[in-house]
């Protein structure tokens, strides 16, 4: 599966000619834009805009900048040769998102198109004309510097988002006791009980660090939850190896599968460095008899570049490392919130975690 990157579109639009002016891909909208810096590898982009039909003037406006959290999201959003709506996609916030539209539509890879939309009425269902969405098209370019429509016999039913909802939470003063910031170590706990929640409704038995069974969540301890795993000794697979349970005491979730598979071992990295997470995960590997497991890092979507070339490292190589970004773990968490999922095998995971080791 390609994935786009905010380092990707940060490329894109560094070849477009900063001495050129671009237009709005809204057609009422009589702006115009000029690049002024792009900052690598991944944004900020700098912009100035202005609207000469107003009888404005490059040289009195400020330099903008386009924020690398934006290039993000969007980057996030984009799966090849399907529409976005910037709009839908970012809630109508960051004042730079058409900006960055009309950016992407001019470079080779990126169309923009009207697919159609399905209104029901009555209970029947109609297609009408769409809103302007971008397609990512790598496998078309065009001349960079122009805009291209493109037609498309795609139609868009537009439900509402998957969104993600997680209980208050009290940390441990263990936890708290350290030098990392509280709602850095908050987005972490929220993290291993989202991790917590697909496993129990796949089925798994979940292992999470031993210094965070003490986290209240919903009122209760988070290691007196269902399916979570009070000792290691406890499974079958571990009971054996005195060594691998010492080594994993401290991984932050381990996934148990009917006493005879390990679906996943995954360190969540949200502030602390990565070769901490894949140190811990190649300890375990290293006591553990060979058995087929995933090893996964989870993490903010942004740090993906920072995992791949961590995850390289030949200390690591063995480990075959997945990436499971946190836009990807939020999205099946809410689709579990949302569903009781049912008949699915431990194979689903995969749709989710990137692959990144490289040949």
């Amino acid at each position: 599966m390609r994935k786009l990157t905010a380092s990707n579109i940060v490329e894109f639009i560094n070849q477009l000619d900063k001495n050129s002016t671009y237009n709005y891909l809204n057609p009422r909208n009589k702006g115009v834009i000029k690049v002024e810096e792009v900052e690598f590898p991944e944004g900020p982009v700098r912009i100035k805009r202005w609207d000469p039909s107003k009888g404005e003037i490059s040289e009195r406006k400020k330099v903008e900048p386009i924020s690398t959290e934006l290039i993000w999201r969007i980057a996030n959003a984009f799966t090849v040769n399907q529409p976005i709506n910037f709009d839908r996609v970012l809630g109508g916030s960051y004042n730079t998102r058409s900006v960055l539209e009309a950016l992407l539509a001019h470079t080779p890879q990126f169309q923009f198109c009207y697919p159609g939309r399905i209104e029901t009425t009555g209970g029947n269902p109609v297609i009408k004309r769409g809103h302007k969405h971008l397609m990512w098209t790598p496998d078309e370019p065009h001349k960079n510097g122009i805009i291209k429509e493109t037609k498309t016999e795609i139609v868009i039913s537009e439900i509402p988002n998957l969104e993600v909802f997680y209980d208050a939470l009290v940390l441990p003063s263990e936890i708290k006791s350290n030098n990392i910031d509280i709602n850095v170590q908050r987005r972490h706990a929220q993290i291993q009980i989202a991790l917590y929640h697909i496993g129990l409704q796949l089925g798994f038995r979940t292992w999470v660090a031993q210094n965070d069974k003490g986290i209240l969540y919903q009122n209760k301890k988070l290691g007196e939850f269902e399916g979570i795993i009070v000792s290691l000794k406890d499974e079958k697979l571990m009971s054996a190896y005195d060594d691998a349970i010492r080594a994993a005491l401290l991984i932050d979730c381990i996934w148990f599968k009917n006493g005879k598979l390990i679906p996943a071992v995954m360190e969540v990295e949200h502030s602390t460095g990565v070769i901490s997470g894949l140190s811990r995960m190649k300890n375990f590997k290293d006591k553990f008899p060979p058995f087929p497991t995933r090893y996964v890092i989870v993490a903010p979507d942004e740090d993906r570049d920072k995992v791949i070339r961590e995850a390289n490292k030949p200390q690591f190589k063995d480990l075959n490392t997945r990436f499971f970004p946190y836009s990807a773990e939020e999205e099946l968490y809410a689709l579990c919130q949302k569903r009781n999922l049912k008949g699915v095998t431990e194979e689903f995971l995969d749709c989710y975690m990137e692959p990144i080791l490289e040949n």
